[in-house]
């Protein structure tokens, strides 16, 4: 039984540093594609005044800094740190928070302002990349998270999940803009507003591996 013992813990030790090393990978594969996502999906809602649109390309911002704490929490020492997987935690909870502010405030002003999102080839495009391909990313991640322990991974694959289903709502916002809803498109920035911050909670809390 001792022998098992010690031939055991060196496998699963193994495991876990390539799972870690995944999470590591997928980040900074994620960050590559977030950077381009952002400038795309900024540009596409300032032309077209799109609330949802430019809320969408700022949570690929706050997502880039997800995955940038998660590429901190597995380099180096850190790797095996509680301290530094609890602090790189909070930090995608707070990250989740930094968005819900914006979202709001630059609702009421375009309301105020009487701005109405316009229809943007740019930005479908952009928003039906990242419908098909965040999906992939988020759920890889949460599997890496559950398995790592980790919910600061796991966190940053919700948002991956996130991102995805915002571009589902802001390409429906778009499409019910051209029929005249106008109100859709702010619509989907508060409903994100609200969603990153239940998302941001559960994370500080470190739920984000079990739920």
């Amino acid at each position: 039984m001792a022998d098992q013992t010690v031939l055991t813990r060196p496998a699963a030790e193994d495991e876990w540093l390539r799972d870690a090393r995944r999470a590591r990978a997928l980040s900074i594969a994620t960050l590559v594609w977030l950077g381009a996502e952002s400038v795309l999906g900024l540009a596409a809602g300032l032309g077209s005044h799109s609330v949802a649109l430019i809320g969408w390309g700022m949570s690929s911002l706050v997502e880039a800094l997800a995955s940038l704490i998660v590429v901190w929490r597995f380099t180096g020492s850190r790797t095996h740190s509680a301290d530094a997987e609890d602090r790189a935690r909070k930090g995608v909870a707070i990250s989740f928070w930094l968005l819900a502010p914006y979202l709001v405030a630059h609702v009421a002003y375009d309301l105020d302002m009487g701005h109405r999102a316009a229809p943007s080839a740019l930005g479908a495009v952009v928003t039906t990349v990242s419908l098909v391909s965040m999906p992939l990313l988020g759920l890889a991640k949460r599997r890496l998270g559950a398995r790592l322990h980790s919910a600061a991974t796991a966190g940053e694959g919700t948002q991956n999940l996130l991102c995805a289903l915002l571009a589902a709502g802001v390409l429906a916002g778009l499409a019910l803009n051209g029929a005249g809803w106008w109100w859709a498109d702010p619509a989907v920035a508060v409903l994100l507003a609200a969603v990153a911050v239940r998302e941001g909670w559960k994370s500080w809390r470190g739920h984000s591996c079990c739920h």
